[in-house]
């Protein structure tokens, strides 16, 4: 029996006829389920980082709350698209909310997805340089903000303010071991060895932005072990980690059953996304017993040392607590993560 580290990720929505109406309503509820979560006995609180929507996007006040009231469990992200950040400012607040949590935070960044806004980080002023591509600006600012969490001087001193010292001046705060807990978000099989190349854990999602006609829990299964294999091909000296997100939804109640009665059968989707084939992977929603068997044969998630469950957030702090704690009470046990 493998011990999985499991977590939940919400992504933030609001609006009117849902018990999360307001902004503010879903970003004091995404502390309070944190709290709840932690009593749980649940492992890790993720946030989902989106622009120009009515869901979370500024994330280090909000990880800095939840640090706040809590005391244990991993604080994240999945994702932060670098495209939209400065990376020194973002070192700044990334290791400020790491320094309150006590070296929780597990932070995802990533290219990011398709969005509601036409080059939407332009509007927050950045521009790929000529012959840059979105992915390339977001991974020259994720080289940047690595080398800042990590210490490197990031601007000339003025010898008139420091005492005539030169040379150059890291970011202040500082958080000694965050850059051992960065995680790239991956779609594919290539970015999976990349993220292993450049010393980052891996993340991946309910989304491959590939497809190669076998089943979604398989190439997601293929793409850790391309991350793995290459991972052994340096000497980072520690092991990574790996996380996977599923949508879990155990019915034990009629509450249960009304909202998602529905969805069982979920199977695997392939569409077109960002101009190619993408595959999505299916839901599992049922019975405890029976997804907890359908978990203990998916592939990527026996692969996979931490699991994401995704939580529907507009249904409430009460209700997405009952779902978590059905998650680690009924499937964990059965699906072998406990």
């Amino acid at each position: 029996m493998t011990v999985k580290k499991i977590g939940f990720l919400s992504f933030g929505h609001y609006g009117p006829g849902t018990v999360t109406p307001t902004a503010a309503d879903a970003l004091t509820q995404m502390v309070e389920l944190a709290v709840a979560a932690e009593e749980l006995g649940v492992d890790g609180a993720y946030l989902r980082v989106h622009h120009f929507a009515p869901q979370f996007a500024s994330p280090f006040p909000l990880l800095a709350a939840m640090a706040a009231r809590t005391s244990r469990i991993e604080l994240g992200t999945g994702v932060i698209d670098m495209r939209y950040e400065n990376p020194l400012y973002m070192a700044e607040a990334a290791a400020a909310a790491d320094l309150i949590s006590g070296g929780r935070l597990q932070l995802g960044i990533s290219r990011g997805s398709p969005e509601p806004a036409l080059n939407g980080a332009s509007a927050f002023g950045y521009v790929p340089a000529d012959g840059e591509t979105d992915a390339d600006l977001a991974r020259r600012h994720t080289q940047l903000f690595r080398l800042a969490i990590g210490g490197a001087g990031v601007a000339e001193a003025d010898p008139r303010m420091t005492g005539g010292r030169r040379g150059r001046l890291a970011v202040d705060p500082l958080s000694e071991t965050l850059p051992e807990r960065i995680w790239w978000g991956s779609g594919t099989r290539a970015t999976a060895k990349w993220t292993a190349g450049q010393g980052m854990n891996l993340m991946s999602s309910t989304l491959l932005t590939e497809d190669t006609g076998v089943p979604f829990d398989e190439l997601q299964a293929e793409q850790i072990e391309v991350f793995r294999e290459e991972w052994r091909r340096h000497d980072w000296g520690r092991e990574p980690r790996v996380s996977v997100s599923r949508s879990v939804i155990p019915l034990t109640t009629d509450t249960d059953r009304r909202y998602f009665g529905r969805e069982r059968g979920s199977e695997d989707q392939v569409g077109w996304l960002d101009g190619g084939l993408a595959r999505f992977g299916k839901s599992y929603v049922g019975e405890p017993d029976v997804i907890a068997k359908e978990l203990a044969a998916d592939a990527a998630v026996q692969a996979a040392d931490t699991v994401l469950v995704t939580v529907p957030n507009q249904l409430g702090v009460d209700y997405n607590a009952h779902l978590l704690e059905s998650i680690v009470r009924e499937v964990a046990p059965g699906a072998g993560w406990r």
